[in-house]
């Protein structure tokens, strides 16, 4: 692995989004930028010569093109470009594990344009041994009250991959920090709670408590930070994709499981790569 931040790009609104927001991450690292392009080519070999020069002209004025810009809005940032050949998916998770961060752009769903798209950019948050950003083409507003990361976090399973990169990035961007555990009241439990809402209150208080207790270490090593807990009732996939409206970045966990099909993301994983206005970071657990 490389100390670098690295970035797919191909063209698209999304990615030259998501090329600006991984200089500013490179910069905020104090690490190398190095830019991707990947040319999936057709089934067949016979590719017309003029056609394949136009793709090549097109890919290098690309990558000149990010550079540059990049270079002029960071001017003391080290920027690499590389154009690799083969299936996307593939190229972009062997960049993924050779950096500290694979930043991609991101689509909203129905989209049919463009190669980090759909099952592409879950292909690689969900077979990366690195953390991968999403980025999605809305340009932030300087005037927007939106600040500081939101992370979700599951009592249930290890974490730890996840507190450090979320601290990590609060410490470096001096942000506030906002943890969320959802919890809800198991079906067992049937119109007990209705009657007796104490029960709902001590799985609340549980909840917090257990999140305290793996935060408190957290806290004491990066004194700093402003963080806060919160332990809220309902369904996770919601209640994060509703604190995405109100952060400029988004941290959830990817554990390791796959199916005969390929990889496989968590349904609440997946809810917030979709529906997130703000960036994504998915961050394997292991």
């Amino acid at each position: 692995m490389t100390a670098q931040v690295t970035v797919g790009v191909d063209g698209s609104e999304e990615s030259l989004v998501a090329a600006g927001w991984a200089a500013g991450e490179a910069a905020l690292r104090e690490v190398p930028l190095r830019l991707v392009h990947v040319e999936e080519w057709p089934n067949t070999p016979e590719i017309p010569i003029p056609y394949a020069r136009t793709l090549y002209e097109r890919a290098e004025r690309l990558l000149h093109d990010e550079a540059d810009r990049a270079r002029k809005e960071h001017p003391d940032l080290e920027v690499t470009t590389e154009r690799a050949r083969g299936r996307a998916a593939d190229e972009l998770v062997a960049a993924a594990n050779e950096a500290d961060l694979l930043v991609l752009g991101s689509r909203a769903l129905g989209s049919v344009v463009g190669f980090v798209m759909g099952s592409v950019s879950l292909a690689v948050v969900g077979t990366a041994r690195r953390p991968v950003v999403l980025v999605r083409a809305r340009r932030p507003d300087p005037a927007s009250s939106v600040r500081g990361i939101v992370a979700g976090i599951d009592l249930r399973h290890p974490c730890e991959p996840l507190l450090a990169f979320a601290f990590e990035e609060a410490a470096r961007r001096h942000a506030p920090l906002r943890f969320l555990s959802t919890w809800t009241l198991p079906p067992s439990y049937g119109y007990a709670a209705v009657v007796d809402p104490v029960i709902g209150e001590e799985l609340g208080a549980g909840v917090r408590t257990g999140l305290d207790k793996l935060l408190s270490p957290w806290r004491t090593r990066y004194p700093g930070t402003h963080v806060t807990a919160e332990a809220v009732v309902g369904s996770a996939a919601y209640q994060m994709t509703q604190a995405s409206r109100e952060a400029e970045l988004v941290v959830v966990g990817r554990r390791a499981r796959r199916l005969p099909v390929g990889p496989h993301l968590g349904h609440v994983t997946h809810a917030v790569i979709h529906h997130s206005p703000a960036p994504v970071a998915v961050v394997p657990l292991g």
